[in-house]
């Protein structure tokens, strides 16, 4: 009888193990099912480039078939020149909220930068410098003191008569460090003939990049080895006028009503202190705030007051509009 008992509970847990083992089979067999069919949904999403229900859809970025800069063929036959350009754009493709800036900051400068630019002899795409340098912004400031929307050092703006003191400091004045930096770039382009190297020997020095050339025997940019910092700058300028000239087809969808509107101002010139700023603005309809977002020069900010030097003028910039409405 005890036999008969220890046969039938072996019996037992046989079949338990059994079905046991065979249900964990089941569901493991499930779930490699439903990885395959997952895994066959995304492929066909990134095959077909159609969003159905892929996690998110990212993609190498467009590269044209040729690119130039400032009328200057960029070498995309060779690989390292490719791919140089293509890491610079997907980092910038993907580096959403300050790409987005760039795009609305963009249309509110290009009148004044581009007219300059051209007024100068300068070639319309560096204000693609301008962006990978500041994003346009005349208040920008790295942490070695380069200020305003051409960053300029202040020993280099005043060796291209950029004026800086108390009361004003016209690295960030947009016409006026725009004239400044377009004299850099002639001044340059008579060293070099190339538009490509000015750029480079923008962020590397005139004579950092004519020490390459001579060093490595080379006569053009995408030749040289350089530092990282000035081997990517060109290729970042370049992502820059990619995808700010044509940014759908990078992803960013902007209305023209969404981008920002160049400012409309009259001039008023002085030659005398101006002792009460506000007072100032009111008197011109406007506000202190106003002012100082027009002129963003101004440089004393300790107190409401501009002491103008002697044998000196200031095109102070007053809103059309009228307070509060400045567009």
């Amino acid at each position: 009888m005890i036999q008969l008992i220890r046969i039938i509970r072996l019996l037992l847990l046989s079949v338990i193990f059994f079905t046991a083992c065979n249900s964990e089979k089941t569901a493991d067999e499930g779930q490699q099912q439903n990885f395959v069919d997952k895994s066959a949904e995304v492929r066909v999403v990134v095959g077909d480039s159609a969003h159905l229900s892929a996690p998110q859809f990212i993609t190498t970025p467009p590269l044209p078939q040729s690119v130039s800069f400032a009328g200057e063929a960029v070498p995309l036959h060779k690989s390292d020149v490719r791919e140089a350009l293509e890491n610079e754009l997907t980092v910038n493709m993907f580096r959403h909220s300050r790409t987005m800036v760039a795009l609305k900051n963009i249309e509110r400068w290009r009148p004044l930068v581009e007219q300059t630019l051209r007024e100068n002899g300068v070639p319309a795409d560096f204000i693609y410098l301008g962006v990978a340098e500041s994003e346009l912004d005349n208040n920008a400031e790295s942490y070695v003191g380069a200020t305003g929307m051409w960053q300029f050092m202040e020993a280099t703006a005043k060796d291209f008569n950029l004026p800086i003191n108390r009361d004003a400091d016209m690295r960030r004045d947009p016409k006026l460090s725009t004239e400044a930096a377009c004299r850099y770039f002639k001044w340059a382009y008579e060293q070099f003939g190339d538009w490509t190297l000015v750029a480079a020997s923008y962020n590397r020095g005139v004579s950092g990049i004519q020490k390459a050339l001579k060093d490595q025997q080379a006569d053009s940019f995408y030749d040289l080895h350089l530092n990282q910092e000035t081997a990517r700058y060109v290729y970042r300028i370049l992502a820059f006028k990619l995808i700010l000239e044509n940014p759908e087809a990078y992803g960013y969808f902007l209305k023209p009503e969404e981008r920002y509107q160049p400012y409309e101002y009259n001039v008023v010139t002085v030659d005398e202190d101006i002792d009460d700023l506000v007072s100032f603005a009111k008197s011109h309809n406007t506000t202190y705030k106003e002012l100082r977002l027009l002129n963003p020069w101004f440089n004393n900010t300790s107190s409401y007051k501009l002491n103008v030097p002697r044998k000196t003028t200031y095109e102070i910039r007053i809103p059309a509009a009228s307070p509060g409405n400045l567009q």
